[in-house]
């Protein structure tokens, strides 16, 4: 688990800013199905601001889980400009980051 959890971590930390990304998405480029163990991982990160997790969310567009409270997580990707409406992420495609 360390493994993919770093290997995990380092993926996220290159989401740029104004970006969001998909748990689906991070694990098929590790190769891997598990994605319920990249959120675990993504729910432990030591330093959640430095590695971005807030820009990892759920295929439909919901924001999902975040290691301190889901309104930090939305707090933090609208300071970075994205929209959030009813807990979803406006203009979801347009803001989608494919490594």
């Amino acid at each position: 688990m360390n493994n993919l959890r770093n290997k995990v971590l380092k993926l996220t930390s290159g989401i740029p800013k104004g970006n969001i990304t998909t748990y689906k998405i991070l694990a098929e480029k590790l190769g891997t199905k598990a994605y319920r163990a990249v959120g675990t991982a993504l729910k432990n990160n030591p330093t959640p601001i430095i590695i971005p997790c807030h820009r990892v969310v759920k295929s439909n567009g919901e924001l999902g889980e975040f290691s301190s409270k889901v309104y930090k997580k939305e707090d933090l990707l609208r300071e970075e400009g994205i929209e959030i409406k009813n807990n979803r992420i406006v203009d979801f495609k347009e803001k989608l980051y494919r490594f």
